[in-house]
């Protein structure tokens, strides 16, 4: 029993590749990497939409609350006694 790499006669160059050239593997990496990245920011949320309006919707309420005038004391009294 011998290794057995290619047939008698048969020259190398006939075999195609066995990895893809580097301009073809950069664009796999990079869609690659551009898919486990939409995949990382929507794991775990079934609606990224919603999740995005509910989030504009308390930063909307937050800005409301801050600009509203206070009344000075914010409503709390210490009382000792």
């Amino acid at each position: 029993m011998g290794l057995c790499c290619c047939l008698p006669g048969a020259d190398i160059n006939d075999y195609p590749p066995s990895s893809p050239d580097q301009e073809t593997r950069r664009r796999q990496q990079a869609e690659a990497a551009e898919r486990r990245i939409k995949e990382h920011e929507s794991k775990g949320v079934k609606d990224p939409e919603a999740l995005r309006r509910k989030q504009r919707q308390k930063e909307a309420a937050d800005k409301a609350i801050e600009s509203q005038p206070s009344k000075g004391d914010g409503g709390l009294k210490w009382q000792v006694g």
